[in-house]
C-alpha cells in the first residue's frame, strides 16, 4: 500500500513545529512552560525517523535548552512542590539534548528530601491506589487542604477534586522523570505502576456519559509513554493488552469531541503497538488531524486563554502525524516486565 498523504504531513509538521518555536521564544510563556516545551523538542529529536525532522527539534531544543540553563544556574530559593516537579521535568530533557549540570542535579536530590510524597503526588504511591477524595490547592489562598475536605478550611471557598486516573498518570510522568534522572522523591516508578490493576478496565466516551473519558485516555497513553522511553521503544500488545483495546475500541470518541491532543495521542500510542499507516485506524485518526490544522500552524481552539491548550494540541497532532525510529521491542525498564505479566493475570483474575 502507498504511503499515506506523506508530503501533506510533512507540510503540517514542519508547520506545526515552527508554530511551537515561535511560542517557546515567548519569554513570558516560556517563564510558565518551558519545562514542558522542552520535553517536545528533546522526543521529537530523539524518535523522529525523518532526519530533517529531528535535526530541526534538536536545534531549536538546544536553543531554548541554553536559554533555561541561563535563567537558571540554581535552583529558585522559593521551591515547592510543583517547581520541584517542573526543574525535574525539564532536567529530563536538558541532560537529553546534551545540557547536563551535574551541580543543579545535586540541588535537585536535596531539594527532593524535604518535599513529602503528599505534597509531591498528593497520595502515597507506596501504600495506597490513587484515591478519589483529593482536592486542588484552593484557587482562593493557595492552601492544600486535607484529603475529604470540600471547601477551604482557611477560606471555605469550594475546593476542586482531582480525577483519580489524573493523579495516577501524573504520579506516572513523575515517578519515570526522577528516574531517569538519579533522583527519588517518596516513591518510584514501580510503586505507582503497580495500581494498574486497580485502575482498570478503562471506561469508553458512552456518548457524554463518562466524565472519565478524557483522563483515562491520557492515564493509558502515559502508561504507554512511560513504559516505551517516550516512543523509543515498540511494545507488544500482550504485554498491555487492556490498554491497547481501549484504544482500538475508543478512537470515535475522540473524533466526536473534536480534540486534536486527544487524537494524537490515541494514535502515537496505536503506533507503539505496530499499527502501520496502511491501519484504517491510523488513516482515520491522521485523516482528522490534516483537516483540522488552523492557519497558523497550529492545533486547537485558536481563541483559547490557557497557553497550555494552543502548543499541547500542535505537539500531540505532530506526534500523531510523523514516523518514528523504533529501536526495537522492549519496555524502557525492562525488570518490570514480570511484574507487568502478573498484573496481567492479576486484572484478568
Amino acid at each position: 500500500m502507498r504511503p499515506f498523504r506523506t508530503k501533506e504531513r510533512e507540510r503540517a509538521i514542519k508547520r506545526g513545529l515552527e508554530f511551537i518555536y515561535l511560542m517557546a521564544q515567548d519569554e513570558e510563556l516560556f517563564d510558565v512552560w518551558g519545562h514542558d516545551l522542552l520535553n517536545c523538542f528533546c522526543f521529537i529529536s530523539r524518535t523522529a525517523l525523518d532526519p530533517a525532522l529531528r535535526r530541526a527539534a534538536r536545534k531549536v531544543g538546544r536553543e531554548r535548552g541554553r536559554r533555561w540553563r541561563e535563567k537558571y544556574p540554581s535552583l529558585p530559593r522559593a521551591m515547592d512542590a510543583g517547581t520541584l516537579y517542573e526543574h525535574i521535568h525539564a532536567t529530563y530533557a536538558l541532560d537529553r539534548l546534551g545540557l547536563r549540570d551535574a551541580a543543579l542535579k545535586e540541588q535537585l536530590r536535596h531539594a527532593g528530601r524535604r518535599v513529602t510524597v503528599r505534597d509531591f503526588f498528593y497520595f502515597d504511591p507506596k501504600t495506597e491506589p490513587p484515591p478519589a477524595d483529593a482536592t486542588e490547592p484552593c484557587e482562593g489562598c493557595g492552601l492544600l487542604n486535607e484529603r475529604g475536605r470540600r471547601t477551604c478550611r482557611q477560606c471555605r471557598r469550594r475546593l476542586e477534586v482531582i480525577n483519580r486516573y489524573r493523579l495516577w498518570y501524573d504520579a506516572l510522568i513523575a515517578t519515570y522523570n526522577c528516574e531517569r534522572v538519579g533522583l527519588l522523591v517518596g516513591a518510584r516508578y514501580v510503586d505507582v505502576l503497580k495500581w494498574l490493576p486497580v485502575m482498570r478496565p478503562y471506561c469508553g466516551r458512552d456518548g457524554d456519559d463518562n466524565a472519565d473519558f478524557y483522563d483515562c485516555l491520557y492515564a493509558v497513553s502515559h502508561v504507554v509513554y512511560t513504559l516505551n522511553d517516550y516512543s523509543l521503544y515498540r511494545l507488544k500488545p500482550g504485554w498491555l493488552p487492556q490498554e491497547y483495546e481501549f484504544l482500538k475500541a475508543n478512537m470515535q470518541g475522540a473524533i466526536e469531541t473534536e480534540d486534536p491532543d486527544m487524537m494524537g495521542e490515541f494514535l502515537d500510542s496505536l503506533k507503539a503497538f505496530g499499527l502501520l499507516d496502511s491501519h484504517p485506524l491510523i488513516r482515520t485518526g491522521m485523516d482528522f488531524l490534516l483537516s483540522r490544522q488552523n492557519a497558523d500552524g497550529s492545533w486547537g481552539d485558536v481563541d483559547a486563554e490557557d497557553v497550555y491548550e494552543r502548543y499541547h494540541p500542535t505537539w500531540t497532532a505532530i506526534d500523531g502525524l510523523r514516523d518514528y525510529a523504533w529501536r526495537g521491542e522492549r519496555l524502557s525498564f525492562p525488570r518490570l516486565m514480570p511484574k507487568l505479566l502478573a498484573m496481567n493475570r492479576q486484572s484478568q483474575g
